[in-house]
């Protein structure tokens, strides 16, 4: 188990990017959050398995049907133990 922080760039914003990432995020078991960032970019921490955090990657990089996803950002950090997996609608302090 191990914990990403994951800054996606684009036209992410307005496009059902975190609905859609949460549904596949709950396909794939991973859990953690997903909000917009005032830099116009979408902000996720996500913890799961290596094979669940590869696949949302995946999905990260190519993004829901609207979505122009530019750069993905990906680090490692400390595991936060997360619950499930929500969709934020402020920013994480």
């Amino acid at each position: 188990m191990k914990h990403l922080d994951i800054r996606v760039s684009g036209k992410v914003q307005g496009v059902f990017y975190r609905a859609t990432t949460k549904a596949v995020a709950d396909q794939l078991g991973v859990k953690g959050v997903v909000l917009n960032d005032e830099d116009g970019s979408v902000f996720i921490e996500a913890e799961g398995d290596d094979f669940a955090l590869e696949m949302l990657l995946e999905f990260c990089h190519k993004g829901s049907d609207r979505a122009e996803v530019e750069k993905v950002e990906v680090s490692e950090s400390e595991l936060k133990n997360y619950r499930n997996f929500e969709v934020i609608r402020r920013k994480l302090n």
